[in-house]
């Protein structure tokens, strides 16, 4: 993501409620995702996306600096707890060292891999675009997208989308 975009406002005139995001959000529906990727996660561990396929897979981007991303993180937090054994929420900083990520994660209580995207665009390109953050990929257990949001999503929006998964 390039410096300077804001995260996307869910609420500007033609947002829909229950499905907020850009055009492109609809397109990615059906497409496999690009699982090929090793990302650091905050405390300097390889992490492999495919280790996740056969699991739901919550590919959240975000940003410690982000008003909606940090709004957004209890429900994910709650929801990785409520669906340990289906889900996995994987929270991947677009642009934060481990360093500042590491006292966020525990301020937020985040329970789930937080992986370092600080230059990795490739992987932002593979599940893009990105035109802002908050930006929620939901993936089945079959490596298919099933849903993606660009903007906050609710719990209720997400744990639906979820629950046909399972």
């Amino acid at each position: 993501m390039a410096p300077g975009i804001e995260p996307h406002d869910e609420t500007a005139p033609g947002a829909q409620a229950d499905f907020p995001g850009e055009p492109e959000d609809a397109q990615a529906a059906g497409q496999p995702a690009n699982l090929d990727f090793t990302l650091k996660d905050m405390h300097g561990v390889d992490v492999q996306l495919a280790s996740f396929k056969g699991k739901v897979i919550l590919l959240n981007f975000w940003a410690t600096w982000c008003g909606p991303c940090r709004a957004e993180i209890p429900s994910l937090v709650e929801l990785q707890e409520q669906y340990k054994d289906d889900l996995v929420v994987l929270g991947l900083s677009v642009d934060d060292t481990a360093d500042k990520l590491l006292p966020y994660a525990a301020e937020f209580k985040m329970n789930y891999p937080v992986l370092v995207g600080n230059g990795r665009e490739d992987v932002q390109e593979a599940f893009g675009p990105l035109f802002g953050i908050p930006v929620s990929v939901i993936i089945g257990r079959d490596g298919v997208i099933a849903k993606k949001h660009s903007g906050i999503a609710t719990k209720e929006q997400i744990e639906r989308e979820i629950k046909t998964l399972l």
